[in-house]
Parts: C-alpha cells; sequence; structure tokens
C-alpha cells in the first residue's frame, strides 16, 4: 500500500475533522485499517446509528472513502480513511474558515496534548524498552517561511516511508506522532 498525499482540506473539511468522535473515528481507520459500521460502534461504544451518521459526515468530506471490494453482500460496507494525514492553513477563502481553522488548531493542541498526557501516565506499563524509544525533542531554529516549509515536506516525506512501510512484528504498537514548527519567542 502506497502512502497517500497530505491533504489541505478547505474549511468544511476541517470541521467535518474536528468533532472528537469523528476524530476518534479517523485514528482507528489509521491505526486498524478498513471497518464496519457495527466494528467502529462496537470499538468505540457507540450506537451503529451514531457511527454511521459521523461516518456520513467524513465521508460527504471526503476524508474517508467506502472500500466495497472488502464486502460479503450488498448490506456490508466497508470505510477507510482516503488520506494518510491532514493539515489546514487558516485564512482559506472560505466563509468562516478563519475562524474554523483557530477553533480546530485550539482543539487539535488539546488533543495533542491529550495523547502525551496519557502516554506519560501510562508509560510504566510499557516497559523501558518503549520508554528508551519514545520520541521528545523539540529545538530552536532560525528560519525563513520558505525553510520552514522545506522542512515539513522533507518530515513528511519520512512519515510517509514508514506509513507505507508499518511493522509486522509482533511487539508493535500503534505510535502516534506530531510535529510542530512555528514562529515563537523563547
Amino acid at each position: 500500500m502506497s502512502p497517500k498525499k497530505t491533504r489541505s482540506p478547505g474549511a468544511s473539511r476541517v470541521q467535518a475533522v474536528d468533532h472528537p468522535l469523528r476524530r476518534r473515528l479517523l485514528d482507528i481507520l489509521a491505526v486498524d485499517g478498513p471497518s464496519t459500521v457495527s466494528v467502529l460502534a462496537a470499538r468505540t461504544g457507540e450506537m451503529v446509528g451514531n457511527i454511521s451518521h459521523h461516518l456520513k459526515v467524513l465521508a460527504t468530506a471526503g476524508v474517508i472513502e467506502e472500500v466495497p471490494e472488502l464486502a460479503k453482500d450488498r448490506r456490508e460496507r466497508w470505510w477507510k480513511s482516503a488520506w494518510s494525514s491532514y493539515s489546514w492553513r487558516v485564512g482559506d477563502d472560505e466563509p468562516g474558515a478563519e475562524l474554523i481553522g483557530g477553533v480546530a488548531e485550539e482543539s487539535n493542541v488539546t488533543y495533542r496534548a491529550g495523547k502525551i498526557r496519557d502516554w506519560v501516565a501510562k508509560r510504566p506499563e510499557y516497559g523501558a524498552a518503549w520508554g528508551e524509544a519514545e520520541l521528545s525533542l523539540d529545538v530552536w531554529l532560525r528560519l525563513t517561511p520558505e525553510r520552514l516549509t522545506e522542512l515539513r515536506e522533507r518530515m513528511q516525506e519520512v512519515l510517509e516511508e514508514y506509513v507505507a512501510n508499518p511493522s509486522t512484528e509482533p511487539e508493535a504498537e500503534p505510535v502516534y506522532v506530531f510535529a510542530q514548527g512555528v514562529p515563537a519567542q523563547p
């Protein structure tokens, strides 16, 4: 399976993804691969009708797509993520895009911080090897917007290699990786 391109969705797509359950559904599809509504309902503890509704929103926004070749019959529907990762820019030309993008960025920061807090709380359960392998780094760079764009694209290429070639070893675990590069002051 080759990596999919990163897409920069418009405000309507950002709005579709910026919902806690829909974000979780995207995460499950990214980690577990294609799934059915009933499996996603069981995995999340949500009602099948609720999952169907949220999948319809994601499909309408173009961030998930149906996988008909996996269906055993005409009633069964399988879904997969349409993209390997997402990014957006505040200030798209759509009405309300700046406000929607700003709210989504704030919730994304909270989401990411939650993943790190969960790791810190559960780190002892994973053992020393995972603690030593943990990726946690930060660095101050002096860049132009063009160089920051170059850095982002190079990092995306490296991550896409890992997406395209996931580990099949039994001890492999889902690993959440994110990077942020923004102008800031010490």
